[in-house]
């Protein structure tokens, strides 16, 4: 299995003849109301490895997959994927938010599960090509977007436990409204998992890969069934350092104003978002640290006041605020449990910069068509 691309190969994600194509009208109405992973568009990007390389790459019909019920993936869970937003600015053009760092986060995840490297130029070809086929399916207006997904997955159809000799690239497309439907920012509830865990050292936390959520479903399950919003996991070893939550990574502002996140220790997926909130934390001025958090001093700090606000972040959300962490018997609130100033400013200015209302400073912003 090759660890590290080809130099050399190069797909270029060709549009299909023949795709059909759903009504103006169908996608209209589609459009007005698209949820989030409800609908998608006409097109998928597809190309297929074997031990000859990379190859069968074009932009094809979005539709349903043969395979063999052997298909290793199947059986042995050997499959990654990858999450990001297209968003259409005013001019009409569209762009996306950071998709080489997604791309190099993709050959992280590839390596880990022992799937081959898809080279970057691909992964953002695969991308610029579908979004140019499906241009259409790009909402407008407010925090709108089309959720772009890549991802790889053992083809083969072969029961043993090694790396497939077959594997498949595709990237689909699902038009997205604003995670806050209404445009008021809700703070969620964290329910603290202490029977379950979602990642231990030497283990697949720090790839993409679905084995990840499923591991986390059971927890969130106990989470809504103590009417929170999210759970949150705490480390394997001693069920005491703060991690992440099932889809998002947590952030706390102190009382002096510094950000505190915890750090990447190989058991915490490194999010884009997460990066970029410690890069526009700086930029506001504020104070950040990567490190250990004990879950004692979210409790603690939230009840002196030295942990003024919490929030959670990813790409479906962006920034969400935390408003309690819960627990038998406890409740832990900073502050006033609402969204606070600096989790409201980092917001703001993050999705500015996707959504074209603030100047790209740090050249975060990918142009597609």
């Amino acid at each position: 299995m090759p660890t590290e691309p080809d130099a050399d190969v190069r797909l270029d994600f060709p549009l299909a003849d023949g795709v059909a194509r759903r009504g103006d009208a169908e996608r209209a109405g589609i459009l007005d109301a698209p949820g989030f992973g409800k609908h998608f568009t006409d097109h998928m990007a597809r190309a297929v490895w074997t031990p000859d390389g990379w190859g069968e790459d074009a932009v094809v019909a979005h539709a349903p997959l043969v395979l063999s019920p052997a298909a290793a993936v199947l059986h042995y869970a050997q499959e990654i994927f990858e999450g990001l937003k297209a968003y259409r600015h005013e001019d009409g053009s569209v762009w996306a938010f950071r998709p080489e760092a997604n791309a190099r986060r993709f050959a992280r995840s590839a390596r880990r599960l022992a799937l081959p490297v898809l080279p970057e130029s691909a992964f953002l070809r695969s991308i610029e090509q579908l979004v140019a086929a499906d241009l259409d399916w790009v909402p407008t207006g407010g925090e709108n977007s089309l959720y772009l997904r890549p991802f790889m997955f053992a083809s083969e159809s072969f029961l043993g436990v090694r790396p497939a000799k077959e594997v498949t690239y595709l990237c689909i497309a699902s038009p997205a409204g604003a995670y806050f439907g209404d445009g008021e920012i809700q703070p969620v509830s964290i329910w603290l998992s202490q029977e379950y865990t979602r990642a231990a050292p030497g283990g697949t936390g720090a790839a993409k890969c679905g084995g990840n959520y499923a591991a986390s479903l059971q927890a969130q399950a106990e989470a809504a069934a103590h009417g929170c919003d999210q759970v949150a996991f705490l480390d394997a070893v001693e069920s005491r350092w703060v991690e992440e939550l099932g889809g998002m990574n947590l952030f706390f502002v102190l009382d002096d104003g510094t950000l505190v996140t915890p750090e990447l220790t190989g058991t915490i997926l490194e999010g884009v978002t997460r990066t970029s909130v410690l890069q526009i934390a700086r930029d506001l001025g504020h104070e950040v640290e990567e490190r250990r958090v004990d879950v004692a001093e979210w409790r603690d700090g939230c009840a002196s006041g030295r942990v003024r606000e919490v929030f959670a972040c990813g790409t479906a959300a962006v920034v969400t605020p935390v408003g309690a962490l819960v627990e038998p018997g406890s409740r832990a609130v900073p502050g006033d449990g609402g969204t606070g100033e600096v989790t409201a400013a980092i917001r703001r200015r993050l999705t500015d910069v996707q959504l074209g209302r603030a100047e790209d400073v740090h050249g975060w912003m990918h142009r597609l068509v």
